[in-house]
């Protein structure tokens, strides 16, 4: 049987606006096997990113726990929550959220500096060689492609060798090849380091390459998909 990695009881997120409270999330419960790959896709507003920041404690639960790893995320204060995502977690943006005035390899190496990394610098330069970015370590996000620039994100979320990695339409502004490219180091990293891997799209054909596809529709989980054999 596989050990679970992450766990979602019925969890609710509620969150507060100017017409009043509106329910976002809706007694989800799941479980993610350790090196699974999972897809989460749905509708525009189906609660898919929201979920997926439950799962990294970027969001608390209004109702119902998230566990990760044996630990219960909902009891964290933001200081541990920050150190449980440094230590266990890496997290891939759509809009890839790199620091503009520094280089490629500062962007993936403060990150390591600050989880104590010795050797942060060299560790970065070999992930961003692994990505195919040795001729970009010195330039800085605007003199980088949207394709470059995703994959200095990725480096700097997988640099630190994540039980967890979290992405959040990490294709979404990229070109159906540049994307593919993407997924494809994605997965690598979980054949490479036995990574679990949980990835919010809406391009079918890149779910498709992850072992189970969840299906949110209104705060809900709709259906779930198990591929019959991932890529």
């Amino acid at each position: 049987m596989s050990e679970t990695i992450l766990t979602l009881k019925d969890v609710q997120l509620s969150l507060s606006a100017n017409a009043g409270v509106v329910e976002i999330l809706h007694d989800i419960s799941l479980d993610v096997a350790r090196g699974e790959t999972l897809g989460l896709v749905g509708p525009s507003g189906s609660g898919k990113s929201s979920l997926l920041m439950l799962m990294g404690g970027l969001e608390q639960a209004t109702a119902g726990e998230v566990h990760a790893l044996g630990q219960n995320l909902t009891d964290m204060n933001e200081d541990a929550l920050a150190r449980f995502r440094r230590n266990h977690m890496g997290i891939v943006f759509q809009s890839f959220h790199l620091i503009p005035t520094m280089t490629a390899l500062e962007n993936v190496a403060t990150p390591l500096e600050l989880a104590g990394v010795v050797d942060a610098f060299e560790r970065a330069e070999a992930e961003l060689n692994a990505l195919g970015l040795g001729a970009r370590i010195d330039h800085y996000p605007s003199q980088m492609s949207g394709g470059e620039q995703q994959r200095v994100a990725l480096a700097r979320a997988s640099a630190t060798r994540p039980e967890i990695l979290l992405a959040d339409e990490p294709t979404g502004n990229l070109d159906e090849t540049t994307g593919a490219s993407i997924i494809d180091a994605m997965l690598g990293l979980r054949e490479q380091y036995g990574t679990t891997i949980i990835l919010v799209t809406h391009a079918a054909d890149l779910a498709a390459r992850c072992d189970r596809i969840v299906r949110l529709r209104d705060g809900r989980i709709d259906s779930e998909t198990r591929q019959q054999a991932a890529e």
